[in-house]
């Protein structure tokens, strides 16, 4: 499969050095800037998703009238945390 290239950015001398001092030990600037990429890809396609799954909700609230209330809501995602804190403190 060939490669394709991401396009240079002219950036201030400043950004250039703060990303220089963040850069680990044997990683390159190539190398921040595909996982930084990877990530915003990531990061984009979970708020699509998100945005998504808030419309399809909302629509079927519109259609039917019923909805979940704040309160199971809010519990079921407590108990959620509890048990991924229980899980982490092992």
């Amino acid at each position: 499969m060939k490669t394709a290239v991401i396009p240079q950015i002219r950036v201030e001398p400043e950004l250039r050095a703060d990303l220089d001092s963040v850069l680990l030990p044997g990683e390159t600037l190539t190398d921040f800037v595909e996982a930084s990429v990877r990530s915003a890809i990531e990061f984009r396609r979970v708020q699509t998703d998100f945005a998504a799954r808030c419309d399809a909700a909302l629509a079927t609230y519109e259609r039917t009238g019923v909805s979940i209330p704040a309160e199971a809501v809010i519990s079921k995602l407590e108990a959620k945390v509890a048990a991924r804190v229980r899980k982490l403190s092992k």
